[in-house]
């Protein structure tokens, strides 16, 4: 599929410099690009793979310097022009609609005419399915749930039952909408752990995608709630009656305690964990391996165990491989100091 340069640009309102009729046969990054493929640069960590790159055009800002031999496509946002122009040369997969024999539809169960249900997927009783909705093989809506319009729910994903899929939501194979939450009181007589029923549901609203593996725990009571157009990665745990505000991103082995409140528009990196019960603020953005134990303001940005403002960790970050040393001489000076005053007293 060759597309000429300046209908690609036309997509992205780009102003292109050079050849504008040449034909790009699809993307890839600055190091693998061909001739005949567009690339992109939005980081100046790649600015030597850019110089190299054999890529037909490149989507640039616009304080990239001109090179010959390659047309630069100059976008306000490279990262996001290339989304979209990748999206021409892969788009979404389309799927006939229907139930496959081999797949297990409750005779309680709603399921829209244009939804897809392959061999072996289940939807039981008094749950339902949104149109043009596809589960793939394995995939299990439970009594009572619901799937919205245009999702998409690969292997071995679980909607268990009663909790709720808004519309145009992916859920990548083995992740779990509605396990039950991790809530036990101890009997200290018997003694043993009590299960706390987990009477409550999952939310999980439009335009979400959960990676594989992800967990998002129903509430003990009430909901459980994954805000509109929040992406969450891989191997992320959220618990029980945590809220997620809209547009957040929750990145690989994530873990959030239970009843946190996570804002519009956070950013937590990898491995980052925040305990139970504290917010973290619309616009915050928390730094990978952190660990957020209290309130963390609006706008923020908290790095380190535990989190601190970046400024002041990446302060301590220069000063911890320093410590030996720095021990070193104060007990040398303390030495010194000792050795002073017993002069001075002998004095």
């Amino acid at each position: 599929m060759r597309r000429p340069l300046a209908e690609l640009a036309a997509l992205v309102a780009g102003r292109i410099e050079g050849d504008a009729s040449v034909a790009i046969s699809g993307v890839n990054a600055l190091e693998q690009a061909q001739p005949g493929q567009l690339s992109f640069y939005g980081n100046p960590r790649y600015k030597e793979a850019l110089a190299k790159t054999r890529a037909s055009a490149v989507l640039v800002g616009k304080d990239v310097p001109a090179r010959a031999g390659v047309a630069w496509v100059r976008v306000d946002n490279p990262h996001l022009a290339f989304a979209r122009i990748s999206s021409v040369y892969h788009p979404a997969p389309t799927y006939a609609p229907g139930i496959a024999a081999q797949a297990s539809v409750h005779p309680e169960a709603s399921v829209h005419p244009s939804a897809t249900v392959m061999p072996f997927a289940t939807v039981d009783k008094g749950a339902k399915v949104g149109a043009r909705s596809v589960l793939y093989p394995s995939a299990y809506v439970g009594e009572s749930a619901s799937v919205g319009d245009d999702c998409v729910l690969y292997s071995a994903v679980t909607v268990a039952a009663r909790c709720q899929v808004g519309d145009r939501v992916i859920l990548h194979s083995s992740c779990v909408v509605g396990a039950d939450g991790f809530g036990f009181a101890f009997d200290f007589e018997k003694p043993e752990h009590v299960k706390i029923p987990q009477a409550g549901i999952a939310r999980v609203e439009d335009d979400v995608e959960l990676g594989a593996c992800a967990c998002v725990d129903r509430a003990t009571t009430g909901e459980t709630v994954i805000g509109k157009g929040s992406k969450i990665d891989n191997l992320v745990q959220i618990a029980h009656n945590v809220t997620i505000g809209p547009y957040s991103i929750v990145c690989a082995q994530v873990g959030i305690s239970g009843s946190a409140e996570i804002g519009t528009g956070v950013v937590l990196a990898g491995q980052v964990g925040v305990v139970g019960h504290i917010r973290v603020g619309d616009m915050a953005k928390i730094g990978a391996q952190s660990g957020v134990a209290q309130n963390v303001p609006d706008g923020a940005m908290m790095s380190g165990y535990p989190a601190m403002p970046h400024a002041n960790w990446l302060k301590a970050s220069v000063v911890a491989p320093k410590l030996g040393e720095l021990l070193k001489e104060v007990r040398a000076l303390r030495r010194r100091l000792d050795e002073l005053e017993k002069k001075g007293q002998g004095a």
